[in-house]
């Protein structure tokens, strides 16, 4: 593995901006919130956190598994074993929080033993590799959520389990699913609360992993910087591991 130093693939700004008013602020948070069953659904024109608190996510590295002109679908899984994982990401404008629709968020990680596709071997396992499982992106709503369906990912030495997001706009889809052109506006990354991982790292196949894993704490990468450094708010979908979870995040950008 050579994504261990934490050297961007190409260098990223760290920045971070936060504004917030009183009590307002503590009933907002930063992750996004998926509304109630049955709840109506907010105005279309309506700013996500009702400019109450912005908060510019942090740029991280891309690091040396980016592969680009992936699918543009909302599941990713392609088949692969490991738990659910739902996610729910809501990109918005950090000066206004006003949601960016039609921006394309994309991801990609590692599976469940820790191998990215179009690099599998370099975490020491042997399976197929089509170049596409688990990379994908998806264009977000009115609203500027994006959801996507993967499983929770695995990890490789010298990082803590964690997934890679950019954020386009303009993009173009192309006739075979593809996207192309526009501007990148975002590259981050997503991170994981390791009381969960823990839990999740004793479910096969994750317990076949035998590469020692390194925890949020340990990691070079990630700054304790809570949701403005990409942590998300994860919930179980039921009463064990094995069930999956959900996890939600505000992704605020620059445009």
């Amino acid at each position: 593995m050579t994504d261990t130093s934490g050297t961007p693939h190409h260098p990223v700004g760290r920045r971070t901006v936060l504004i917030a008013t009183g009590a307002t602020a503590a009933t907002l948070a930063v992750g996004a919130v998926a509304a109630a069953p049955g709840a109506p659904a907010a105005p279309d024109t309506a700013p996500v956190a009702a400019a109450a608190v912005c908060t510019l996510t942090k740029e991280m590295t891309e690091g040396p598994y980016y592969l680009d002109g992936q699918y543009v679908r909302a599941d990713i899984t392609e088949g692969k074993a490991g738990i659910p994982l739902k996610l729910t990401l809501t990109v918005v404008d950090d000066d206004t929080c006003v949601p960016l629709a039609g921006a394309l968020v994309e991801l990609w990680h590692a599976d469940a033993l820790g191998e990215y596709s179009g690099f599998v071997g370099n975490n020491g396992h042997d399976e197929p590799d089509d170049g596409t499982f688990l990379r994908g992106g998806v264009l977000t709503d009115a609203r500027g959520v994006a959801a996507v369906t993967t499983v929770y990912p695995g990890w490789y030495r010298g990082r803590c389990v964690h997934i890679h997001v950019k954020v386009h706009t303009n993009v173009t889809v192309t006739p075979d699913g593809h996207f192309t052109g526009g501007q990148e506006i975002h590259t981050g990354q997503l991170f994981f609360n390791e009381t969960v991982t823990a839990a999740v790292a004793r479910v096969s196949p994750y317990s076949t992993n035998k590469v020692t894993r390194t925890t949020l704490a340990q990691d070079s990468i990630y700054d304790e910087g809570g949701a403005a450094s990409g942590l998300l708010t994860l919930t179980a979908l039921g009463s064990t591991p094995a069930a999956g979870y959900t996890g939600t995040l505000t992704l605020g950008v620059e445009r």
